[in-house]
């Protein structure tokens, strides 16, 4: 499989966390996740990759394309979602659609058409009348209708009850054996039991762990990724 994404020495600091060589990489058709507490530097890593924040040190390739000098044809080629996205709250999510599109040659209006209906999304609706749940299925929705080949989620399933979580990991599947990698973000560590491939940990700014699930389990000495979580952040080594 071909690399998608190299992360590198990557550093943020900030005057009480910093992100502190920072670095893994993923290959095209897995799907990762990242795990750690709150507080353990998923998010700001996420951000820091994507520029939404600037890195204080370190190199990250997509496609084997620097980001640095590459970014614009990059962004085209990922897609990205996170809960807490303040959109028009009284704008209907057709006009913000509308807009999104126009960034996005690849966009593919049956894939949106498709995500919509899977996600019952009524795009007359405006964001201040969906609740935390649907508002995390339209970012998802907005990521996927343009052939990412990489996509970076920040807690995609949180907030969704536990149907849509399992419609959306089958999502998941089906993507990354189109040869789409996965990178997100979850609490909900039985999601990853369900789907990832590849586990990366994070603690204290720090990664601890980045490897094939099963071998991750098995360093761990078994049981699920809650479990293994749970020794961890009480001390237990890797």
């Amino acid at each position: 499989m071909s690399e998608i994404l190299r992360i590198e020495g990557l550093e943020k600091h900030y005057k009480s966390f910093s992100l502190n060589d920072v670095g893994f990489s993923m290959e095209a058709g897995r799907i990762m996740g990242f795990i750690g507490r709150n507080g353990a530097g998923k998010t700001t890593t996420l951000k820091s990759v994507l520029n939404l924040v600037h890195p204080d040190a370190g190199t990250i390739s997509f496609f084997g394309l620097d980001m640095a000098e590459h970014e614009g044809e990059i962004k085209q080629r990922i897609g990205y979602a996170a809960g807490g996205v303040s959109w028009y709250q009284m704008k209907p999510i057709s006009k913000i659609v509308a807009v999104t599109k126009t960034f996005f040659p690849s966009w593919d209006e049956a894939a949106y058409r498709r995500y919509m209906d899977m996600f019952a999304l009524d795009e007359d609706k405006k964001p201040k009348e969906l609740s935390e749940g649907m508002k995390v299925k339209l970012g998802l929705t907005l990521a996927l209708s343009h052939h990412a080949e990489l996509l970076l989620l920040d807690e995609p399933t949180s907030g969704l009850d536990p149907v849509s979580r399992d419609d959306l990991l089958m999502t998941f599947r089906t993507l990354a054996d189109e040869g789409v990698a996965i990178l997100f973000s979850t609490h909900i560590t039985s999601d990853l039991d369900k789907c990832a491939d590849d586990i990366t940990y994070i603690k204290q700014g720090r990664i601890i762990a980045s490897e094939e699930k099963n071998e991750f389990v098995r360093k761990c000495g078994g049981g699920t990724l809650e479990d293994i979580m749970l020794r961890i952040e009480k001390g237990a080594q890797i």
